[in-house]
């Protein structure tokens, strides 16, 4: 910890939903972390927000956050359309941010963000939880090892069905919905995370639905050297949620890979390596824990969850909405 450096960080909550709620409850996991805050759009759901988490301030706004002296880090978790507001808003009040995924619409809403945060020279990460569970953290270790050898493929999905509620979030153009930055960025942000680059090509498919946002998808990515990742997601179709990584030496899979408690390394010929995680709690405290550690070392920047790797999938994104001709509306 550098010198000065506080030992209790002050959570300001950007957003009294749902997400909000599952990640204040996991603080009570990440040892120095405090709620002193929570802001939201509507002044009655955030009061039974702050009730309800004995949360002793509120604010109507991403400025109020900013402007109470006794917030040290924003969580925000409001809908995709006003990350970028909201990031902006808090950092031009001096406050580090950790911000849901999808992190923004687009990449050049990310790269306004990166250069307002180093302007700043405040921390901002986005809040990809599923890096920081323990199996997850195991499987980092196997791969920098080449436990596996030489990786050629990844496999991973993620889909669930919503059901039909064309008002709602994940259905409607003008609130961010659809499957690829909702359920489709995991797959997308896991194939960074084991490639550590972008792909060279993308070859994809989708289905737009009604309301005009995709609704489940497929990809297909080629990367320099020849390895590929075949990566799915839905908002409309139910699938098994797993992760599974090829190498020329042996493979690992990762059930349910992103809020996982489990990895399993299998090596040609040996008995298997399983790295389980026996937690009592969702897993969101991992992350605040990785935010708090690089405040309290002065560290604008995560080395697992590191902004520009954010911007860089961003961009991606913006690659595979660009080849189905989808843009999403103002909010």
């Amino acid at each position: 910890m550098s010198e000065g450096a506080p030992s209790t960080i002050r959570w300001g909550i950007m957003g009294p939903g749902g997400m909000s709620g599952g990640f204040v409850r996991d603080l009570a996991h990440a040892p120095g972390a405090v709620v002193t805050a929570v802001a939201g759009r509507d002044p009655e759901k955030t009061k039974s927000f702050a009730e309800k988490h004995g949360i002793l301030r509120t604010h109507g706004s991403a400025a109020g956050l900013a402007a109470d002296p006794e917030v040290d880090i924003v969580y925000i978790g409001t809908i995709h359309p006003v990350h970028k507001e909201n990031v902006l808003e808090c950092l031009a009040g001096g406050k580090h941010v950790l911000c849901e995924k999808p992190f923004t619409m687009d990449a050049d809403e990310a790269r306004e963000i990166e250069a307002a945060a180093a302007g700043k020279g405040l921390f901002v990460m986005e809040a990809m939880w599923t890096r920081f569970l323990p199996p997850i953290a195991a499987v980092r270790k196997w791969l920098a090892d080449g436990a596996v050898g030489e990786i050629k493929l990844l496999k991973a999905e993620f889909g669930f069905d919503a059901g039909w509620n064309p008002e709602g979030r994940l259905l409607n153009k003008q609130l961010g919905g659809g499957a690829l930055l909702d359920a489709g960025i995991y797959p997308v942000s896991f194939a960074s995370f084991v490639f550590g680059a972008q792909p060279s090509r993308i070859q994809s498919t989708v289905e737009i639905g009604e309301t005009g946002v995709d609704e489940r998808f497929s990809l297909l990515f080629d990367y320099e050297g020849g390895a590929a990742a075949s990566l799915h997601a839905s908002i409309r179709l139910g699938m098994n949620n797993d992760a599974w990584i090829y190498g020329t030496k042996g493979r690992i899979h990762i059930p349910g890979f992103l809020w996982t408690r489990r990895a399993e390394l299998h090596i040609d010929g040996q008995e298997p390596v399983i790295a389980e995680d026996n937690r009592d709690f969702s897993g969101h405290a991992y992350q605040a824990i990785e935010a708090m550690d690089c405040i309290r070392s002065s560290r604008t920047a995560s080395d697992i969850m590191p902004l520009n790797e954010t911007v860089e999938i961003m961009g991606t994104l913006d690659a595979i909405r660009a080849q189905w001709g989808l843009e999403h509306g103002s909010f």
